[in-house]
């Protein structure tokens, strides 16, 4: 999980503080140090770390927060400050451009996920009303082309190509053509890479820039690589001039020092994060929200976010009423295991719960949904639909087509009549105090 590491520690160092009535300077200053710490071991840059820790503790040891009543809580609120101000104040959008196709360049090194990012930004502005482009323009990688033609498909967004014997800056030129004959209003060039940063590289960017118009160049980076990201950014920066980052691999960089460092070092913002294999997962980058996370407080609206894109207004209002009316069954409780696992599944669910952090505690198993779909699929349609025809005969021919014990299945009829019991009881406690545009959380939540 992203940041694991670094939340677990400051959440360590915070619930200290918390459990003092009062606290002194040097209480601030000890705790300053175990962050420092924690920030250093999850390769935060040394310099933003100095800076950054200089800062927040300048705000925490003066009178208004050692005299509060809840010290410790005024010094967490301003480590979320600085943190929010560290990935940058505000949340950085690419904005349609009028009178023609808004054009986006992406570049960076090779194996960073710059065509599978194109892919998935394409489907991201798709959802989203627009008719994006793909522009195949790597034509030195072995299957660049295929890949993308093969991801753009998946997507649902064409993908524009003129093999590998035309230069690039023709393709770019015939692809902006291509594009407004299309009605295509954005326009998504995924470009090649190289293992290293040379200066054939970057001139091939620069002539595709010179040749079109681009209004976002967007560099691609590996979260993974740890503080490698923050030279490949600069070298980007200051030799092509780049608008903002997209962070990949975020999911399994459990330090996090990419994210936190490269607003502070290169000036440029963080646009999106890469959050998983499947082209759906792809986030808008929040400052707050990631701060949020980070600092163990959860990050409902983003959760928010993840339910509306897969729950439909309507089908959200469906629910509710068969939650109202206790009609809730089987087959509705396999569309919401369906739905759930879109989302990342229950731990990536939870994490974003205020206090849920740490989900190690709770030994969360994503896969116990294995054996509840088995045993759902086992059951007739009948069954499915009117669970309280499922008698001790029926249970028993459910466990040997799922292969569980019949206390399995026994386990789960209850367990569905108590969340049949507990949504029930939540749509009224709900009613009325929605999340934006209406929506319910799977299973209640």
């Amino acid at each position: 999980m992203a940041f694991e590491n670094l939340s677990d520690k400051l959440q360590n160092v915070f619930k200290r503080l918390r459990g003092k009535g009062r606290l002194t300077e040097n209480d601030v200053k000890d705790a300053m140090r175990e962050v420092k710490l924690a920030l250093l071991e999850a390769d935060v840059n040394f310099k933003v770390v100095k800076q950054f820790i200089a800062s927040v503790t300048e705000r925490a040891v003066g009178q208004d927060v050692l005299n509060s009543l809840t010290p410790g809580q005024m010094v967490i609120k301003i480590v979320n400050e600085e943190m929010i101000a560290l990935m940058g104040d505000t949340t950085t959008e690419i904005t349609m451009v009028s009178g023609g196709p808004t054009v986006i360049m992406m570049c960076g090194l090779q194996g960073a996920g710059k065509t599978t990012m194109s892919a998935k930004l394409a489907g991201k502005f798709k959802s989203q009303g627009k008719r994006p482009l793909l522009v195949a323009c790597d034509i030195y990688r072995p299957a660049a082309i295929e890949q993308l033609k093969v991801n753009g498909d998946k997507v649902g967004v064409p993908v524009f190509s003129m093999g590998t014997n035309n230069s690039v800056v023709n393709i770019a030129k015939a692809a902006m053509e291509h594009a407004k004959k299309e009605g295509n209003n954005v326009v998504i060039i995924d470009t090649a890479g190289r293992l290293h940063i040379d200066e054939q590289l970057m001139q091939e960017l620069a002539d595709i820039k010179k040749a079109i118009e681009v209004h976002y160049t967007v560099l691609t980076v590996d979260a993974m690589t740890g503080q490698d990201v923050l030279n490949v950014a600069t070298t980007f920066e200051e030799k092509l001039g780049i608008t903002g980052v997209i962070l990949t691999k975020l999911d399994g960089d459990t330090r996090g020092g990419a994210a936190l460092s490269l607003r502070a070092v290169t000036g440029k913002p963080i646009l999106y994060v890469g959050t998983g294999e499947k082209l759906t997962d792809i986030e808008q980058f929040y400052p707050d929200r990631m701060a949020s996370r980070i600092l163990g407080m959860g990050d409902v609206l983003s959760l928010i976010d993840k339910v509306q894109a897969e729950v439909s207004e309507e089908q959200a209002k469906e629910l509710e009423k068969k939650f109202r009316r206790a009609e809730f069954n089987f087959e509705d409780f396999y569309e919401q295991i369906q739905q759930m696992k879109k989302m990342g599944g229950i731990k990536s669910l939870l994490g974003m719960l205020p206090g849920m952090g740490q989900l190690k505690d709770l030994q969360i198993d994503d896969d116990a949904f294995k054996q509840t779909e088995a045993m759902i699929n086992s059951m007739t349609k009948k069954e499915r639909l009117n669970p309280d025809i499922i008698n001790p005969p029926r249970k028993r021919r459910i466990a040997a087509g799922a292969g569980v014990d019949i206390s399995e299945v026994n386990k789960l009829m209850k367990q569905f009549e108590q969340s049949k019991k507990m949504m029930k009881q939540m749509s009224g406690m709900m009613n009325g105090k929605k999340g934006r545009g209406g929506f319910k959380l799977p299973f209640g939540f």
